[in-house]
């Protein structure tokens, strides 16, 4: 059982500021995940996106990480295994990124100890042979898992016996679309614009009119209303919404998405019918977020990113990188941020080629959840009937959060990864009388599911 981590709050002098003291208390047990605390230690149960396959070569050189406040590095040894592990030497500490990586294993070139993927110490040529104690020294290090294109790691306290990886629809197509892009801020309010479907109709589309779209274009129902009504319910993987507005043929559109524990969305932006998609909010630290965006499928693209208007023009520019560095915040970083004021065009702005005058759907994502600061200071917020699923989620979280560190009660999915297949988003069609679990469960019986998933369940 992990350890009770919420103190009990101290004697105050009014109703006001015990609320502020509440809210304040939670939102800290909300957005804080290093070693200890009560949301990392809930992170720690799950598998997590650490990198892509591609990002270590066998042999290579190894690949600075930061993921939960800790800083890691990961390394393909000579057999192609890959380790993640504590950079630090376990002898004096000195960083095993600068290391050699050689003949299956990672060596400080400090000493010359040297270790393989499971931390284990192989080699200490610079102790005599009669003292050598290399079998009962080991870094730090935790378990990898590799598989799609992506390398995951375990980094919760029992080692010798990971749960099974979330079964999550688009991580198990081997021809997943993977990509990723860092964000200056905290994981959540990052993760919060993936479900907040009311502002795609101004962020996003709010310079396009209805009929700049095509008949069946999936953002067409958006345009025309911009003010949706909602429903909301808890699911086994987190929370799923419904956003629906009457289309113009007397259907109903729904935009479905979800929250799946402890950091993953799915958000409506792509056809529900024909492709799924996984988004991981890894967090860096508390002020850094890394996002790990994943589909798959059999329709030509996600049409958020890549489709165009009726006449041709593309909806949205296309995402651009920064050059890489090997510091720990130096992968998949856009050459646009706050300190340039994320290259916002003010003549595009006002003439509406853009609402925002940022050409880039991400980017857009990017500015304002940046531009809340590092930390959203939730007090200052005035939430919206429009804000049930933020409301909902986070009080799942962190409900979720403290029944662990207060009970021992493991979060949804550790136990049966299996929940997680049940989830898929996207944009369709409906009677315009039926409830959202009816539409739900009738738009998931005509999708197309990754097959070998769906064959296996059966």
């Amino acid at each position: 059982m992990a350890p009770a981590l919420i103190q009990a709050a101290p004697i105050t002098t009014s109703k006001e500021e015990a609320e502020k003291l509440m809210q304040s208390t939670d939102s800290a047990d909300m957005t804080r995940v290093g070693p200890g605390t009560v949301m990392g230690t809930m992170m720690r149960q799950y598998w997590m996106p650490a990198c892509l396959s591609s990002e270590v070569k066998a042999d290579g050189d190894p690949l600075r990480l930061m993921i939960l406040c800790e800083k890691l590095i990961a390394f393909r040894d000579s057999s192609g295994r890959v380790g993640i592990m504590d950079h630090r030497c376990p002898h004096r500490c000195a960083s095993l990124f600068i290391g050699r990586n050689e003949e299956n294993g990672i060596r400080c070139v400090y000493h010359g100890w040297k270790f393989d993927v499971d931390g284990k110490c192989v080699d200490m040529p610079s102790v005599p042979a009669r003292m050598d104690f290399k079998e009962k020294v080991h870094a730090k290090a935790y378990k990898t898992h590799e598989a799609n294109g992506l390398i995951w790691v375990y980094m919760g306290e029992n080692q010798s016996a990971p749960p099974p990886l979330p079964e999550i629809e688009a991580t198990m197509h081997p021809d997943a679309e993977i990509w990723c892009l860092q964000r200056d801020c905290n994981w959540l309010q990052a993760l919060e614009g993936d479900i907040d479907t009311s502002h795609v109709g101004f962020l996003h589309v709010g310079s396009i009119e209805a009929d700049d779209l095509d008949e069946d274009h999936p953002m067409r129902p958006t345009v025309l209303n911009r003010a949706p009504d909602y429903e909301v319910a808890q699911a086994d993987w987190g929370v799923m919404y419904g956003g629906y507005r009457p289309n113009d043929d007397g259907q109903m559109s729904w935009r479905v998405a979800h929250y799946m524990f402890p950091f993953w969305t799915q958000t409506p932006n792509n056809r529900f019918a024909t492709r799924a998609i996984a988004r991981a909010w890894v967090p860096m630290d508390d002020e850094h977020s890394m996002l790990f965006d994943i589909t798959c499928g059999v329709d030509a693209g996600n049409p958020a990113y890549t489709s165009t208007l009726k006449d041709g023009t593309p909806l949205f520019a296309p995402l651009e990188y920064a050059p890489t560095t090997t510091d720990w915040y130096g992968r998949w970083r856009s050459p646009d941020s706050q300190a340039n004021d994320w290259a916002i065009d003010r003549d595009s702005q006002r003439n509406g080629t853009q609402f925002t005058g940022i050409p880039n759907i991400t980017m857009q994502d990017q500015a304002v959840t940046e531009s809340m600061g590092p930390i959203t200071d939730h007090s200052f917020e005035n939430l919206a009937p429009t804000d049930q699923m933020i409301a909902r989620v986070r009080r799942r979280v962190l409900l979720a959060a403290r029944a662990l560190a207060n009970k021992g009660t493991l979060p949804p999915g550790i136990e049966d990864p299996s929940i997680f297949y049940r989830a898929r988003a996207g944009s369709f069609l409906h009677d315009p009388s039926d409830t959202l679990a009816n539409a739900y469960e009738s738009a998931l019986a005509k999708a197309v599911r990754w097959p070998d998933k769906v064959e296996a369940a059966e």
